[in-house]
């Protein structure tokens, strides 16, 4: 994917949506460099299977040659580059200057600000014809460029997953603070007291049998996954493209870590971008005084 357009229309904010979503991006890459770039994804053990450049005049006289070379880039190395330009009317790409303080890189020669606009409208007519998507961030907010980007990404290349990371672990431990959304499944009854499952964690059997006879177990995990099917989706249209939804109960071994499981499970099949962790599984099942008074 290669990012070009008007400076102050957004580059920065796109680039850091492709980032996010774990592309490996260059910035300001000389249009020359492309090929290049190419020749060092095919390495093997290079692992940049997807890649996102931007390319602006702040290149200087390189940038002339960005035609030339995603041209070449089809022809000798059958590579389909796909381009993103963005753009904004003058009077928000003056305003946004202005706001930032920021100089225009071809404002040197005369003119100002707003005579360095011009000329960029003009160098870049060619390119904008050409290009696969473009985006007017006119009236965009950040979070709405970002979701912009991401349709785009939809529309050229996959349709973007969010990132969902189920966590398990112990209040006894301390809360995690990297957490969206959280639930204290502590009301649920604790296996740690039935003979010979507190050695154990909620991925063996013996604990998932308990926890599936428990009072509330079933009502609850309906009502979770109700919840979440409303607010997974809600959260990824708005653009969130990591969510972190944590369960804590005791110790962190047994509850937690069987409810993260199931909805991993859950949401994996649902295609999401699914991953566990479970926080406290590993450490000592030593009983805190306030779980033995409640």
């Amino acid at each position: 994917m290669v990012i070009t357009g008007m400076s102050g229309a957004g580059k920065s904010q796109a680039m850091s949506a492709f980032e996010d979503e774990g592309w490996f991006c260059i910035d300001n890459l000389p249009p020359r460099m492309l090929p290049t770039l190419v020749e060092l994804a095919r390495l093997e053990g290079s692992r940049l299977d997807r890649m996102a450049v931007a390319c602006d005049v702040r290149g200087g006289r390189w940038f002339e040659e960005l035609s030339r070379q995603l041209d070449l880039l089809v022809e000798t190395e059958d590579v389909m580059p796909r381009l993103v330009f963005l753009e904004a009317s003058n009077e928000a790409l003056l305003t946004r200057f202005r706001e930032t303080r920021r100089r225009h890189p071809l404002a040197d020669g005369g003119g100002g600000v707003l005579g360095g606009i011009s000329k960029e409208r003009e160098l870049l007519e060619s390119i904008r014809d050409r290009a696969d998507v473009v985006i007017d961030s006119t009236e965009l907010t950040i979070w709405d460029l970002r979701r912009a980007v991401g349709e785009a990404l939809m529309s050229t290349v996959s349709r973007l997953r969010l990132e969902v990371v189920f966590v398990s672990f112990g209040f006894k431990h301390g809360v995690p603070r990297d957490v969206d959304l959280m639930f204290d499944v502590r009301f649920l009854k604790n296996p740690y007291y039935e003979v010979g499952l507190a050695p154990l964690t909620g991925r063996d059997e013996p604990v998932i049998t308990f926890l599936e006879g428990v009072d509330g177990m079933a009502e609850f995990l309906e009502r979770l996954e109700s919840m979440l099917d409303f607010l997974l989706p809600a959260y990824s249209l708005e653009g969130k493209r990591h969510l972190v939804v944590a369960f804590g109960c005791t110790g962190g071994r047994h509850r937690s870590v069987r409810i993260a499981e199931l909805m991993a499970k859950r949401y994996t099949a649902d295609n999401y971008q699914v991953s566990i962790e479970h926080r406290d599984i590993h450490r000592g099942n030593r009983v805190i005084d306030a779980e033995v008074t409640a």
